[in-house]
């Protein structure tokens, strides 16, 4: 249904076949699958239109066309048949690369149509991804909860060290160390230092340990992660592959180009700031090696974090239980016995008097049976 050149192909004529066995037979399942009139096709590429012509139609097309050194053959043996009658027709598959070939600039057209549908796409990445690096790299220099774990690292560290006169009185450390600290156990192998380091930070600097509004301190995992899959070289190539594809967009490229500069100054100050060292051969710290410390170490963090504030929480609900056993105890109150004064209670209240006035009257009589 490509066109009704192609659809005119009968059994018995003979037709030449200039594309390999596996390259006709790929050509001819994209016509099958297409189902499209090549007058459609013609349509979207010369007026940019996809609403026919699907984008991912026209990367098949686009991949799937004809290079120069198949279509210089097509069209030589169009222009060697034209005057003979006894000439052989294209194959399936020959034609319609060949009427694809006529579309007016069809290569560069479709390529600015997909290009231009990527394009927002891809610059919105890249902005993504430095926007999460620069805001990785702020939080680790001028984030207060960063010094005062790291500060609480190097004071049990030194204080671990104590009779190590090198070691003991240390003024840093490396951040290599960081994701050793869960695996320094106690005497009874207990916990690690790490826990021991979070527990005391939550339990001392944390006002709102065992709370909802607890702020963990250092950056998330989950963005540390994606800043250790980062390379700068990596967006260098796709920056400059955009500008390639696309020399209109200079402000967009140019604004993207600036991002990184100052991205990778930002990184690079970062690195500087902790005192870390590319490795031998490496000219610079990467942000593989500098993210996949502090996304290690900012995990473990998280663990014991989440770990010591569930502690924190039972031991407040425990404190309030037992507040409000305290209160309760204090309230409990003596029951006075009640007094009636009912006829009931007033009759009840003659019969006993009445009873102890025989009862002294029997014993007074008593009394002078005695003396007589």
């Amino acid at each position: 249904m490509i066109t009704e050149k192609l659809a005119d192909y009968t059994k018995d004529k003979q037709v030449v076949k200039l594309l390999s066995n596996k390259r006709s037979q790929a050509v001819g399942i994209l016509i099958s699958s297409l189902r499209l009139d090549m007058k459609e096709i013609q349509h979207a590429v010369v007026n940019l239109d996809n609403s026919v012509v699907d984008l991912e139609a026209l990367q098949a097309l686009y991949e799937n066309r004809a290079q120069s050194d198949k279509l210089e053959k097509i069209e030589k043996h169009g222009q060697s048949s034209r005057d003979k009658e006894s000439a052989k027709s294209l194959e399936k598959s020959e034609q319609f690369l060949y009427e694809l070939s006529l579309i007016l600039n069809f290569s560069e057209r479709v390529f600015c149509i997909l290009f231009q549908s990527t394009f927002s796409e891809s610059i919105c990445s890249i902005h993504h991804k430095l926007e999460l690096l620069q805001k990785l790299c702020e939080t680790l220099k001028n984030g207060p909860g960063i010094r005062q774990a790291l500060g609480l690292v190097l004071a049990f560290g030194n204080y671990k060290n104590g009779g190590n006169k090198t070691q003991g009185q240390a003024n840093g450390f490396g951040l290599d160390i960081l994701p050793k600290l869960k695996g320094v156990k106690s005497s009874d192998s207990s916990r690690s230092l790490l826990s021991y380091i979070v527990s005391y930070y939550l339990r001392n600097f944390e006002e709102d340990a065992g709370k909802e509004q607890c702020v963990f301190p250092l950056p998330e995992p989950q963005e540390v992660f994606q800043a250790s899959q980062m390379n700068f070289e990596d967006f260098q190539k796709d920056l400059r592959k955009l500008k390639k594809d696309l020399k209109a967009s200079k402000i967009d490229q140019e604004a993207k180009e600036n991002s990184l500069t100052e991205t990778h100054k930002c990184f690079l100050e970062t690195t500087a700031y902790f005192f870390m060292k590319p490795k031998i051969g490496e000219k610079e710290v990467s942000p593989n090696v500098f993210s996949s410390i502090w996304h290690e170490f900012s995990s473990d963090f998280k663990d014991f974090w989440k770990k010591e504030n569930k502690l924190i929480l039972q031991d407040r609900v425990k404190e309030a239980e037992e507040l409000c056993r305290q209160k309760k105890g204090k309230s409990l109150y003596k029951i006075k016995p009640r007094h009636d004064f009912g006829i009931k209670a007033k009759t009840s209240m003659k019969i006993q008097t009445g009873d102890r006035r025989m009862k002294m009257s029997h014993y007074n009589n008593f009394h002078k049976f005695q003396l007589i």
